[in-house]
């Protein structure tokens, strides 16, 4: 994990508006990428509602989609009726291989960029920030089997193959599926404090001792 002096956003809300989180879900995004970070971010924003965070999930129209093992995903809102985000969180899967060259997909994540002030991704989610130009000279990481081709997209970018999560300043990225879960109770700590992190950790009983 790396965290060198990141972007700090207003300490609150203009007239009052709850800050938003937004995370994309796409036919083919792989599940745990979105319903890991969505686990801690929901729990946190709803029990901690004085925090003044909101959590939503976003598609390209606001229908469900289906994601990379079938289970189907609903969402709040389509992207042009979402609020004003400012996190945006990036799931992966293989889905986001027809995104790499999707022209209507890049721009839209590049827009994004304009406006959004901190844009995160979970594993292949960083190829798609990536093939948008978004990394070019940044550090980042992505799931172990697609640091290659993180880097043959954009060979600027200073990958970390050892890192769970990368934080460089208004750009956040984690390695591989689980670690989603571990960049957002990250987010948690950056956006309200360790200590809150720390209880919605323990309200998930989130301690991984792999049995195997």
């Amino acid at each position: 994990m790396h965290h060198d002096s990141p972007i700090a956003l207003a300490p609150s809300a203009p007239c009052g508006r709850r800050r938003q989180i937004g995370l994309l879900l796409f036919d083919g995004v792989e599940e745990l990428d979105a319903v890991g970070p969505w686990e801690v971010l929901s729990h946190w924003t709803r029990e901690f509602a004085d925090d003044g965070w909101e959590a939503v999930c976003l598609s390209v129209d606001g229908a469900p989609v289906t994601g990379a093992k079938s289970l189907v995903l609903g969402a709040h809102h389509s992207v042009r009726v979402a609020p004003p985000l400012d996190v945006l969180i990036h799931p992966g899967g293989p889905g986001t291989r027809p995104m790499l060259h999707d022209p209507g997909h890049l721009a839209w994540v590049r827009s994004q960029r304009d406006s959004v002030p901190l844009m995160a991704s979970v594993c292949t989610g960083s190829l798609v920030y990536a093939a948008a130009g978004l990394l070019t000279g940044r550090r980042a990481t992505t799931h172990w089997a697609s640091l290659n081709l993180l880097s043959e997209i954009d060979p600027t970018v200073v990958t970390d193959v050892d890192a769970r999560f990368v934080d460089d300043g208004d750009l956040v990225t984690s390695a591989g599926v689980s670690a989603g879960i571990d960049m957002a109770l990250h987010l948690v700590a950056r956006l309200a404090s360790v200590e809150r992190a720390r209880e919605v950790r323990r309200h998930l009983q989130y301690d991984p001792m792999p049995p195997i």
